[in-house]
């Protein structure tokens, strides 16, 4: 089992903020970001994750996700990628890799940007954020739950929920993550600038996409790595917009083949310890 953590985090510009932080397992610490289905997409991902290899997932849940308040100075990805900074730094966390699924890759990339020395690489799934001619994102905000289903996942049956059958405490939570998910991210759920910005970083970056997904179909992935100097895509098969859902194992494998192929990913004894069988 994991703990939560309640944490007062004060990033420049922002004031302070309240941010809860489950964390399991040891070692090599990783930051797990979620995206707009909110924190309950990552918490079995980071709780197998932890459990397979000897690594530390911290999981934050983005204020204003989850039932928790969001400061009104809080209201882009951008200050979000700062939060996290200010708390790598208030945590003294060194070779952090940064992982996030749809919004929470757009976080990690505005992480990346900061260059913070405590981060070491990157894993963006699915990750939204850019602009790509042709290959648009879905219009979240415009689309009922079941085509958000059927859009999002390769088998989409397991997943299927009717929202209308939830408690109200609930779907107060749920109302509560998409008009946070609008404040952060825009209608749009993109910034014209980051594919620009995007080729100054120099961290190892690996590029996970789901081959079903039609969130953001795999070409705007392609684009997404093309636009990071050192970033390597991998499509992940049978697979949609929540792969560390729908295919866990085949995210984690990724992860790991990724640390074991390439020697600048995190530290020197990354092999030996973050990812040991």
């Amino acid at each position: 089992m994991g703990t939560t953590t309640q944490y007062t985090v004060s990033p420049d510009g922002i004031g302070p903020v309240e941010v809860s932080v489950a964390e399991h397992g040891s070692g090599q610490p990783f930051l797990l970001l979620h995206g707009g289905a909110g924190p309950q997409s990552v918490t079995e991902f980071a709780e197998k994750f932890a459990a397979a290899h000897d690594v530390r997932v911290l999981t934050p849940t983005h204020p204003g996700f989850g039932g928790t308040a969001r400061p009104e100075a809080l209201a882009t990805v951008s200050g979000l990628a700062a939060l996290y900074g200010a708390l790598l730094d208030q945590l003294e966390l060194a070779d952090v890799t940064v992982i996030g699924n749809s919004m929470g890759g757009w976080i990690t990339a505005e992480i990346a940007l900061l260059k913070s020395p405590r981060v070491s690489g990157i894993v963006l799934i699915d990750a939204v954020g850019i602009e790509v001619p042709g290959h648009p994102v879905a219009d979240f905000f415009s689309l009922s739950m079941d085509q958000v289903f059927e859009l999002s996942f390769h088998n989409p049956e397991p997943f299927r929920f009717d929202p209308a059958t939830l408690p109200p405490a609930a779907q107060a939570v749920a109302a509560g993550n998409r008009t946070a998910l609008a404040a952060y991210a825009g209608t749009g759920m993109s910034d014209p600038t980051l594919a620009a910005r995007l080729r100054a970083l120099e961290i190892p970056t690996l590029v996970l996409w789901g081959d079903s997904d039609r969130i953001v179909d795999p070409d705007y992935g392609r684009a997404y790595a093309a636009a990071i100097p050192r970033a390597r895509f991998q499509l992940l098969t049978d697979t949609g917009h929540s792969p560390q859902l729908e295919t866990p194992d085949q995210v984690l494998r990724a992860i790991r083949d990724s640390a074991d192929t390439d020697s600048s990913w995190g530290s020197a004894d990354t092999d030996s310890s973050a990812f040991a069988h």
